[in-house]
């Protein structure tokens, strides 16, 4: 599927939900005593959906990726921070609130790097430099390679049936 809108992606629109529950997480009791904490994981939470916005604003597959590093840096930012409050006195009575959103951001993290993966391996350079040119060669490589594995299907086809 082809997104043209970051807010149609399924990892911008998970890391936007956590980015709210992380809101409502830190107006708890606890962060009062702690605002630089507080600020530290609100900022580190909102910061995976702006990452994977800008990156896929961008334009270039290279850049898209380092956003999508950043975000998945975030994301582990969050991960480390919610470790942390899981062993902390203070915060015992919140532990089924961490857990959610511990693994929300691992979620989140396993989507970017399936993303990050496939787009290491994409020919396309992004869309800034998908002339008419580049779609074309683009365009014919997988043709060739769609007419090479019908190829083979036949062939194996051919070999596995009874004469």
């Amino acid at each position: 599927m082809k997104y043209r809108r970051f807010e149609d992606l399924p990892v911008w629109q998970d890391s936007a939900e956590l980015a709210r529950l992380m809101y409502d997480f830190t107006s708890l009791e606890p962060f009062r005593r702690h605002p630089g904490l507080r600020d530290q994981l609100e900022r580190a939470a909102l910061s995976i959906s702006n990452n994977v916005a800008e990156g896929f604003e961008r334009g270039t597959t290279n850049e898209l990726l380092s956003f999508l590093y950043i975000a998945r840096g975030s994301a582990g930012e969050v991960r480390s921070i919610m470790r942390v409050l899981e062993g902390w006195k203070a915060f015992e009575d919140f532990k089924s609130q961490i857990s959610d959103l511990t693994a929300r951001c691992e979620k989140i993290s396993k989507q970017l790097y399936g993303w990050i993966e496939s787009l290491k391996d994409s020919e396309i350079k992004g869309q800034r430099r998908l002339d008419e040119k580049e779609r074309l060669r683009y365009a014919g490589k997988k043709d060739r390679e769609e007419f090479l594995e019908e190829l083979r299907r036949i062939t194996q086809e051919k070999h596995k049936s009874p004469k």
